[in-house]
């Protein structure tokens, strides 16, 4: 064993000649489609409770909106560090890979 450690990160692979580390592998879906059906149920019934006099509390469904949409961007940001091209991502939602990059790329 050599007395000083090799960091393997930072060695060239030689089956591809380069020198950066690899991408991270994605991951395999796991029950995403229970998932949504849940969060789905659970933002109806909010709704309903708004809707039977709950006036305080559409703020707070308002402010659930925002909420989403910065998650929606927190998971295009995780899934472009996976690998995922922006073509990948906006053949997923029925959109161009322009107009998913304008969305969420660019210099956020």
């Amino acid at each position: 064993m050599s007395a000083f450690p090799v960091n393997t990160a930072l060695t060239l692979n030689t089956a591809t000649g380069d020198i950066r580390p690899p991408k991270p592998r994605r991951r395999d879906v796991v029950e995403n489609d229970e998932y949504a059906a849940f969060v789905r149920r659970i933002i109806r019934a909010f709704a309903k409770r708004v809707a039977t006099g709950d006036v305080e509390a559409l703020r707070d469904m308002v402010n659930l909106s925002g909420l989403l949409d910065e998650a929606i961007g927190d998971a295009v940001t995780g899934l472009r560090t996976h690998g995922y091209s922006w073509a990948e991502i906006a053949d997923r939602l029925g959109i161009s890979r322009q107009a998913a990059h304008q969305r969420w790329g660019g210099d956020k």
